[in-house]
């Protein structure tokens, strides 16, 4: 396990004055009491000076890797802890180095809700784009200094690390950035997750939400690749792969065995300790314990930031663990407070993405695939060739004014480049000089998958087909049984594929009338199979309304912005029949958005298609019910604009959501009050043009304190 980094004859720094080390290290195993002889108090006692001793020994490996001791030795200390827990089982804790060897295999991973939402980050693709972030940040602050954080965006899996008193509590996937899947056994086995914080420098919290990235590093990839290549298993495709798979699975004891590394770069919520500064929050966790990433720099200046991502860009092909870019952080954390988030990733961070790596290959083929909301998209068959350590077979050509643009063709000879590193992309065709080309690929006039005609919207061919098409049904069922939809066990895209196949399902609807006897005969189900997937479907005819909502697909709507809407109108119907301008009152609906909302539940198809899914008989959980204060503008409508010193917006929003009020993102005849902090700008002009009540920060706090609970200092 530990690799010694030191000349013959070097003692080991550790050792002096360690005396019970020393002996244990230093006696043979037969020479040391036997563990039954020792009572439970005696066995306590070496067991509380064997633990922090072997954390200390793993963190010096694992976080910082600077080893004091032999593998040998560690060895020794290990099988020694090892013989008094089994000796006195009672004195086995969760936090103890024995924990990490893994548990009973789980019949499934539950769902679990996240302290703080997991956010994704916007992204800049030139340092044109990260200057306009920098400017955006600098009007939003004022006179405040700016610095920012600089680390490497890790190219693996995120997870969340929940500490209570100093103990790992909890780990969870990211899933959908609200709801992950607990994988708290599979992270115990990973050497690079503290079981219990190293108090001696920083104090343990209270509570500790850290946000880290699972990886594995490129020779631990490849050995495990070789090693089941020999043992006659598929290789895994790449290094993130592997890694979801592992935290994923349903035997810790199968993640304990994968060389998987966790990266801690954020603490996400913390109650006991505080910090000013983002990098003061990542010493804190080099402190307490994890492994954070290498080469972490604090900046002030767009040349600093390009420079760093530069250095990057020229290292990365060197590098032993996969990026893609690197993250720009403000590093000050009470002007984060003031700019927030959107419901879609923080508005004072962004990831700087590297060019995309690319290679030449040729289209054998063009094909249109039908997407869940009906966009046809044409796709470009390639003779397969290897882009970034990934083989690439195929290629999306995006959609009909970008085919026309690029004009590649069956035949041509293309360059191809993974965007992110991730989804393959044809980037422009390679001429051959003397080559004949083939004909101009035309979009088709008629879906592939159902025959409709289709529309066009913008650059994108449409199949307004949305609940028939066979295409977009497979992948409506898969996303309506979805984790952040109705959650059902057991309806994934295979399932979904051969309900729509068999002909079972012609609708979603469909779903709650299918009985045993129809999937018994099916591929893959038995009457337990069967009866376990009719009862899962069955059991979400109660549901929260916003992942109904959600799991209706409707454009623009997702898990935010469906809560808001579940919220706000509370019903269905209510949804159904809402105006544009009603759609607009809630909470970060726009106009482009309400039209989009409308346009979907005004087709006729989608009416009847939602008429029939209805008719299963739903019974819909509703969001809790704001208090009623009681005071005379309960039920109001509030706008928030500028920047607001007593409180970020989204606290105040919740403050006065909690207490009956209504907090939309427009100003429109129906708001009541505009409440305006510093750098008001066209809501504050629009609010006056409209004869809005305007209310500063002073005044909203003279008339509204006493109803909403706030609390002058002393």
């Amino acid at each position: 396990m530990y690799s010694v980094r030191r000349a013959a004859g070097t003692p080991f720094p550790g050792a002096r004055g360690r005396i019970y080390r020393f002996c244990l290290m230093t006696t043979p195993d037969h020479d040391l009491p036997d563990p039954a002889a020792l009572n439970e108090d005696e066995a306590r006692r070496e067991i509380a000076r064997l633990r922090p001793e072997i954390d200390r020994h793993n963190r010096l490996y694992h976080a910082e890797s600077a080893p004091e001791i032999s593998d040998s030795a560690y060895d020794a200390l290990f099988r020694r802890l090892l013989a008094l827990e089994a000796a006195h089982p009672s004195l086995v804790a969760a936090d103890s180095p024995t924990q990490r060897v893994g548990a009973n295999p789980l019949d499934s991973l539950p769902n679990v809700e996240h302290a703080v939402p997991m956010l994704s980050l916007d992204s800049a693709h030139d340092i044109d784009a990260v200057r306009r972030f920098d400017e955006r940040l600098r009007k939003a602050i004022g006179d405040e200094p700016i610095r920012y954080v600089l680390e490497p965006k890790l190219d693996g899996a995120s997870v969340e690390l929940v500490y209570v008193d100093g103990v790992l509590e909890r780990a969870v996937t990211r899933g959908n950035g609200r709801i992950g899947e607990g994988v708290t056994e599979n992270v115990r086995t990973i050497a690079t997750v503290p079981l219990r914080l190293d108090d001696s420098e920083f104090a343990a919290p209270r509570f500790l939400s850290v946000r880290g990235e699972a990886l594995m590093y490129l020779p631990d990839f490849e050995s495990l690749n070789q090693r089941r290549i020999e043992a006659g298993d598929p290789a895994y495709q790449n290094p993130r792969n592997a890694t979801s798979g592992a935290l994923r699975q349903l035997d810790s004891r199968v993640t304990a065995q994968r060389p998987l590394t966790v990266l801690a770069f954020d603490v996400m919520a913390v109650e006991g300790v505080s910090f000013e500064t983002d990098s003061e929050g990542l010493r804190a966790l080099g402190a307490w314990g994890f492994r954070t990433p290498e080469r972490i720099e604090v900046v002030d200046t767009i040349d600093g930031i390009a420079a760093y991502h530069g250095r990057f860009e020229s290292d990365r092909d060197a590098l032993n663990y996969e990026i893609d870019g690197i993250v720009v952080k403000l590093d000050p954390l009470g002007p984060r407070a003031t700019l927030g988030s959107t419901a879609h990733h923080p508005r004072w961070a962004i990831a700087y993405k590297f060019e995309p790596r690319k290679e030449v290959t040729r289209i054998d083929r063009i094909f249109v695939s039908v997407g869940r909301t009906g966009v046809l998209t044409p796709v470009a068959l390639l003779r397969p060739v290897e882009v970034g350590g990934v083989t690439v077979s195929r290629a999306s050509l995006h959609n009909r004014e970008e085919l026309e643009r690029k004009d590649v063709r069956e035949g041509d000879l293309v360059r191809v480049q993974r965007a992110g590193d991730v989804i393959p992309q044809v980037v422009e065709r390679v001429h051959e000089e003397g080559r004949e080309r083939g004909a101009r690929f035309v979009m088709p006039d008629a879906c592939p998958s159902c025959g409709t005609g289709p529309v066009e919207k913008g650059p994108f061919t449409v199949c307004p087909n949305h609940f028939a098409c066979r295409a977009q049904l497979r992948g409506r069922i898969t996303h309506f049984a979805g984790r952040s939809a109705l959650d059902i066990e057991g309806l994934g895209g295979e399932t979904a594929a051969l309900l729509v196949e068999q002909g079972l399902v012609r609708e979603l609807a469909d779903l709650f009338d299918l009985e045993e006897g129809d999937l018994v005969p099916l591929e893959g189900f038995a009457e337990v199979s069967a009866r376990n997937l009719v009862r899962a479907v069955g059991e979400r005819r109660r549901v929260e309304l916003s992942r109904f909502l959600v799991g209706l697909g409707i454009p623009e709507v997702g898990f935010a912005v469906a809560g808001d809407l579940a919220a706000h109108f509370r019903a269905i119907d209510a949804i159904r029949t809402a105006s544009p301008e009603d759609l607009e009152d809630v909470h970060g609906v726009g106009p482009k958005m309400s039209a989009a909302i409308r346009g979907f539940l005004d087709d006729e198809r989608v009416a009847a298609a939602l008429d029939n899914l209805l008719a299963r008989g739903f019974d819909f959980i509703l969001p809790e019910e704001p208090r009623d204060s009681g005071a005379r503008w309960a039920g109001k409508t509030f706008v928030l604009t500028g920047t607001l010193e007593m409180s970020s917006r989204g606290a105040l929003k919740k403050l006065l959501q909690e207490s009956g009020a209504r907090v939309t993102s427009a100003v429109s005849s129906r708001t009541d009050f505009l409440i305006a902090g510093a750098n008001a700008g066209s809501k504050l002009a629009r609010a006056q043009a409209l004869g809005v009540e305007v209310l500063d920060e002073t005044r909203f706090r003279e008339r509204f304190a006493e109803e909403l609970g706030i609390v002058e200092d002393a």
